[in-house]
């Protein structure tokens, strides 16, 4: 047998990339995700903190997140990068790996505020709201969830009535990011004709919000309710080129596509600050990651990342092909966010009383995971979003 060449062997793995997975990008990519991971860890990781303890959003860093391109970058022409869904995705991780509250921003004002302009609006609506959506200086939000219709929005009760060539829109809208702060609401309201989508903007009589308090997850992010008496919209302000739920869910994927890479994001980084800590952290006179238990949630930790982002990976590479179906993004946003939150409680566990602190990021990922969970399609959701699609039964009615 001819002895093998200690020289090639392959050198190990890191921590953070068992499976070498940076060999499956290219060099616009990696770009993206390095300029991104940069911005992260030199203004978001300094200031989150205390913008989550505080309950404010670091409204501060809008401006620099339109410079680099980051708003609507997925999205064509109108002043947007036009960037790939993978690059997308990959943005969506290094944000997340900050908090939570960042990916949302930019989730919301890219595929639930200006995606459904790009894909449904006049040309005249794209060329007035995209450009300047993109550049920051126009912030939107997506009204969609009622206080009694979440999972369900077929049952929603804000509706529009048309008058002469104004709509008089009534109703509201619970759980909306961004809602308080944004200049323009994409709102999805029940018309004689259907469920349309209304562009609203900021300050049209009849048109309030207030912002919801005493939130324990997503501190670092604006969620507000919306509310409609008697509010005036024209008739150019309704989205033309879509009726019915196929607008508002077709957004809701867009947007799930993001949390599904976000979400490996915030798994990477709870691993990693447990993985710091174990192996500084001594007890019994040696680092408590030379203890088998701890090396057992590390490795479980590791293992599930990579394959999360395998999946992550792959959900990209079929939406650049023009083939990813919604099932699939059930799949991987279902799965991640569950692994991701699996990961974060091993985490603190790790870490001991010290995980619960805002000196680490451990127990500010877990809070903002366990809305993660349930927002855009909770968890049970789209587990019977799946089951249908294998069993081909419906189990929603």
């Amino acid at each position: 047998m001819t002895a093998h060449n200690t020289a090639s062997r392959p050198k190990m793995p890191s921590p953070t990339d068992l499976l070498n997975l940076d060999s499956l990008l290219d060099e616009e990519e990696r770009m993206v995700r390095d300029t991104v991971r940069r911005f992260v860890r030199e203004k978001v990781n300094p200031v989150i903190g205390e913008h989550f303890e505080a309950g404010t959003f670091p409204r501060e860093l809008i401006g620099e997140m339109a410079e680099m391109g980051l708003l609507g970058m997925h999205l064509e022409g109108y002043g947007c990068a036009g960037l790939s869904a993978v690059s997308y995705g990959l943005a969506c991780q290094e944000l997340e790996a900050g908090d939570s509250g960042l990916r949302s921003f930019v989730s919301v004002q890219g595929s639930l505020a200006m995606f459904p302009i790009w894909a449904f609006g006049s040309e005249e609506q794209k060329e007035n709201w995209l450009p300047r959506m993109a550049r920051g200086e126009v912030i939107g939000c997506f009204g969609l969830t009622e206080p009694d219709h979440g999972s369900d929005p077929s049952g929603m009760l804000t509706n529009a009535r048309l008058e002469g060539d104004t709509y008089v829109l009534n109703g509201s809208k619970m759980w909306i990011t961004n809602g308080s702060v944004a200049d323009l609401a994409v709102v999805w309201a029940r018309a004689e004709e259907g469920i349309r989508g209304f562009l609203v903007e900021k300050g049209t009589p009849g048109f309030t919000t207030s912002d919801i308090k005493h939130k324990l997850s997503l501190r670092a992010s604006v969620t507000s309710e919306l509310y409609f008496d008697n509010c005036r919209i024209p008739a150019t302000n309704v989205l033309p080129g879509v009726v019915g739920l196929r607008g508002p869910l077709s957004c809701l994927s867009e947007a799930r596509f993001g949390i599904a890479w976000g979400a490996t994001g915030a798994h990477r980084a709870v691993y990693e600050a447990a993985l710091e800590y174990a192996k500084s952290r001594v007890q019994f006179g040696k680092p408590i990651a030379g203890f088998q238990l701890v090396q057992q949630k590390l490795a479980i930790m590791a293992t599930e990342l990579v394959k999360s982002e395998l999946l992550a990976l792959q959900l990209g590479r079929l939406k650049d092909a023009g083939q990813v179906h919604p099932v699939q993004v059930s799949v991987a946003k279902r799965n991640n966010v569950r692994e991701a939150l699996k990961a974060a409680r091993e985490a603190r566990s790790v870490m001991g009383a010290n995980g619960i602190t805002l000196e680490y990021p451990v127990s500010r990922h877990m809070n903002n995971l366990e809305s993660v969970y349930t927002y855009e399609g909770t968890d049970d959701i789209h587990t019977l979003i799946i089951g249908q699609a294998i069993t081909g039964q419906n189990a929603f009615s």
